[in-house]
């Protein structure tokens, strides 16, 4: 298979909108001409301060390594090192002088089984696979020049992206979840299975927690989330899990488009919350949220109290008023959307239509009118019905 089949859309629409951002821009001209006036050191970094593999001292690991660049399609040439440390971590870097440098912690080597390492060799390569190092974020966000936020809350989402698709090159080595999953409960937790015994079933079940969490209203991913490079590992664990029931894994799996949505719910858990930010994204959310609240609610019959609570649980107390003209709110519904589209990716127009179904199921059941408007709003908001679906269905179980 292609491996760029493989690669998380959200990743690739990211990567490419931000290769033109005329800041990623200007640092990638900056290295640029640093490196023309003398090489980078990285790799002679690695010779003073860890130990090459070679192929006669690790002939296990070059094993798995030439399996990954076969599963990958990868030719260029591999050099592996190995770092003293009790912390579990791996790292690829930029390709220099026309070699891939690959270094793992001691302590990983050690304790990870011969799948998990492969999965652990994998992921580092698909880095190099989808191109990642040509976004230089450690320079943007750590330089002398800081980005304007919104420059740096993309690339932040980016890259909890990019580690989705660098999973998938690693589940797509090691063909075995339960060893993916295992994989990434070791890196999160920093145990191996000598104390702790791995249960696949908890620690998913983190997820179904933190969903819990986030379901209440104004209940949205905290500002650590929005800062961090990485997913979550149970949430990596959930994209995973998707990944391998999809029919990029097995003839009779899901659809790249259906397992693309589901990881899209998922990693919109750690994005920001537009209920209380006051960027001009987070404000057309909220206008397109007010006005499809009422316009769903409206669907059916007028508004209820139920339905009227939820509204304020979102807007505040005294929000509703009744002297609204609904008419008017439902006619700025469609241009209120189109703004949010322009504004807005796909992950955060999601957020909303999740939101726009929480508040639907006030009383506990969706009608086919309101299902009806729900798929208008989503279509206008380029969201996948299949999306719409997915949130009636779970907020109808969960009632």
């Amino acid at each position: 298979m292609n491996v760029e089949k493989i690669r998380y859309e959200n990743d690739l629409t990211m990567y490419e909108s931000l290769l033109k951002h005329r800041d990623v821009i200007k640092v990638n001209e900056a290295i640029s001409r640093m490196e023309e006036e003398g090489p980078r050191s990285t790799r002679r970094h690695l010779l003073a301060t860890s130990v090459f593999l070679s192929e006669r001292m690790a002939p296990k690991i070059h094993k798995m390594a030439k399996e990954c660049y076969e599963r990958l399609d990868l030719e260029i040439p591999l050099e592996l090192y190995v770092f003293s440390s009790p912390q579990y971590n791996a790292a690829c870097f930029k390709p220099e002088d026309g070699r891939l440098l690959v270094m793992f912690s001691s302590s990983l080597l050690e304790s990870f089984d011969d799948t998990e390492l492969r999965f652990v060799m994998g992921h580092e390569l698909g880095h190099h696979v989808y191109r990642h190092h040509d976004i230089p974020i450690g320079y943007i966000l750590r330089g002398k020049r800081r980005p304007d936020p919104k420059l740096a809350l993309e690339l932040f989402t980016w890259s909890r992206n990019a580690e989705v698709s660098a999973d998938r090159a690693g589940a797509f080595c090691a063909q075995n979840f339960h060893a993916v999953a295992s994989s990434l409960f070791k890196l999160a937790s920093g145990l191996s299975n000598k104390t702790i015994k791995f249960n696949l079933e908890d620690f998913l079940a983190q997820v179904d927690q933190m969903q819990v969490e986030d379901d209440a209203p104004n209940q949205r991913a905290s500002q650590e989330d929005w800062f961090s490079t990485h997913p979550f590992s149970p949430l990596r664990v959930k994209a995973l899990q998707l990944f391998h029931e999809s029919n990029l894994m097995k003839k009779s799996g899901t659809s790249k488009a259906d397992l693309e949505v589901g990881v899209q719910g998922v990693m919109s858990m750690m994005e920001p919350n537009y209920i209380d930010a006051k960027t001009d994204a987070a404000q057309s959310m909220r206008r397109v949220l007010f006005a499809g609240s009422i316009a769903v609610a409206e669907a059916t019959a007028p508004i209820n109290k139920k339905e009227i609570g939820v509204f304020e649980d979102f807007f505040g107390k005294g929000a509703f008023k009744s002297g609204f003209n609904i008419e008017r709110i439902k006619q700025e519904l469609p241009s209120r959307i189109e703004r949010c589209v322009e504004l807005t990716n796909m992950t955060q127009r999601m957020q909303v239509m999740r939101d726009l179904c929480l508040m639907s199921s006030a009383d506990g059941k969706h009608s086919k009118a309101e299902r009806s408007v729900l798929e208008s709003i989503a279509k206008q908001m380029e969201v996948p019905s299949s999306f719409i679906c997915q949130c009636m269905d779970k907020e109808i179980k969960l009632d």
